[in-house]
């Protein structure tokens, strides 16, 4: 089944979420009724009865009475390792609130690697929020270094959030900004 956005949806069990844009943790009990939002890069953004945006785990899936996908394992290709990789990686985590992912978005702001003594890389990337107040930062900080050490080659990722320079809408690309009606 996949979630549709105007039906109402009764969790089949208990769950852990995250208020957005709050970052708050919180428990959705059984029985609650939310609605799927968003369906993208394997978590689902849910508006709750109280009007309230939370943010389920694949994980969780079950309780919207849906499979959870995991957002792509790594790179098909496990040849040598390429910084695009990472890029392609970086391209599945997306913001709770927008339906764009975080490098279309513009909230990545420098994505380097270097190699290690080990053979394996060390990717270092600093990426922002769209507003500084965002509590969500943490939580989108883990996805992205999730889904980067999924990489072939990867030893280590290093993500720091970053406010200088503060993010705006003029970061985003052009196909961003054509998904969101702002071209």
């Amino acid at each position: 089944m996949s979630p549709d956005r105007h039906t109402p949806i009764e969790l089949e069990q208990d769950c852990e979420a995250t208020l957005i844009p709050g970052g708050q943790k919180l428990t959705l009990r059984r029985g609650e009724r939310v609605v799927v939002a968003q369906a993208l890069g394997g978590s689902f953004t849910v508006q709750t009865e109280q009007g309230y945006l939370a943010r389920i785990d694949a994980q969780d899936a079950a309780a919207l009475g849906l499979e959870g996908t995991v957002a792509n394992e790594g790179p098909a290709d496990s040849g040598p390792f390429e910084l695009q990789h990472v890029i392609e990686q970086l391209k599945t985590v997306y913001d709770p609130e927008i339906p764009v992912n975080v490098v279309d978005l513009g909230l990545i702001y420098v994505c380097d690697a270097r190699p290690l003594a080990d053979g394996g890389h060390r990717v270092e990337i600093k990426m922002s929020m769209t507003a500084p107040g965002c509590g969500m930062g943490d939580v989108l900080k883990d996805d992205a270094r999730a889904r980067v050490q999924t990489i072939p080659g990867v030893s280590d990722v290093d993500i720091e959030l970053v406010w200088d320079p503060p993010w705006d809408p003029s970061r985003m690309s052009d196909a961003a900004r054509l998904q969101l009606g702002m071209l």
